[in-house]
């Protein structure tokens, strides 16, 4: 039987018990919960216990998506994790979820990076291994643990970002037109250092002048960072609903990158959609990255606010600069 789609079987998400609010923070540098919601939107985030890796909270959430699709952990043949943040250079933290998780040692299993915008790339990539008809069932989980990359110091950088997970559950189907109808990726490579951690790679190895330097720590210029965000995501969704011969009236939700409320607005006032189609949840979670996405989709799901028929319109950006798009019938 000819395998015409990738259908989404289950979802799940995961945060650390931790809550850090903006008043905890303003304790320990100089800010104010006035300064941060006015400029992101973000009350308090997510942050992973001492000894938490990366590989458990992906395991948490990859459990409760399978949970959702009424599949075990046998049934996987493709785990993609996206994230940033991996539990180790090497190998590969999907090798860890996969061992800690029960998924079988022949499933393909391999880390994305695309930052922020990594669980649409992975969405897009399990969709296209999935129609090949070469795999059954993936798991794609987005986890960052972002705590472990941020300067605590810095308060331009350290207020926005928290912890989490999230996960779905891919298999295919003979049905056209359903499921992931597509997606649209892109990076602008020119703007890498405008959000980076510089040293830690080939080019700037971690010796101890770079992490005196703070050179390990996440650095960003985020006045460049928030204007390219807004024109990617802007054209990201524009041109998947281009593509694919929708109009944005015809999305019944929109889940964007939970990194700055202000971008979703603009967003929201590009698309001319008013904000109760958005799911927005960077309140409560800040941005976490690959698990942004999924985390939001999850919660979406669990609220009712995804019904049969639905068109779901996920947008993000990230590190990269990467952007991405995709468009899911439920």
């Amino acid at each position: 039987m000819a395998i015409r789609s990738s259908i989404i079987l289950g979802t799940g998400s995961y945060a650390p018990e931790r809550i850090l609010t903006n008043e905890e923070l303003s304790q320990k540098i100089e800010t104010s919960d006035e300064w941060i919601r006015s400029r992101s939107g973000i009350r308090e985030r997510h942050i992973a216990a001492p000894g938490e890796a990366t590989s458990d909270m992906a395991v948490q959430a990859g459990r409760r998506a399978l949970a959702d699709a009424g599949l075990t952990p046998e049934d996987i043949d493709l785990l993609v994790v996206a994230t940033v943040t991996p539990d180790m250079t090497l190998p590969a933290c999907a090798c860890i979820i996969q061992h800690k998780l029960g998924v079988p040692t022949h499933a393909a299993c391999f880390d994305l990076n695309a930052a922020c915008s990594g669980f649409i790339y992975g969405l897009d990539t399990a969709s296209a291994m999935i129609q090949s008809g070469r795999y059954k069932k993936a798991l794609v989980i987005g986890v960052d643990k972002l705590s472990a990359i941020v300067d605590w110091n810095d308060r331009n950088t350290c207020v926005l970002f928290g912890d989490g997970a999230g996960a779905v559950v891919l298999g295919g189907s003979d049905q056209p037109d359903t499921g992931v109808l597509g997606a649209k990726l892109g990076a602008y490579g020119d703007s890498v250092n405008l959000l980076c951690v510089p040293a830690g790679g080939s080019s700037n190895p971690a010796t101890a002048e770079a992490i005196a330097a703070g050179d390990l720590f996440m650095k960003m210029k985020g006045k460049e960072v928030f204007k390219l965000a807004v024109r990617a995501m802007d054209e990201a969704a524009r041109d998947i609903l281009e593509q694919h011969g929708f109009h944005s009236d015809q999305i019944a939700l929109v889940i964007p990158h939970q990194a700055n409320l202000r971008i979703i607005d603009a967003v929201a006032s590009y698309l001319k959609l008013p904000m109760d189609r958005f799911v927005v949840n960077v309140d409560r979670y800040g941005n976490t990255s690959a698990a942004s996405v999924p985390l939001a989709l999850d919660e979406a799901r669990k609220a009712g606010r995804i019904k049969p028929g639905d068109i779901t319109l996920l947008v993000a950006f990230g590190a990269g600069l990467t952007y991405g798009s995709a468009l899911i019938r439920w």
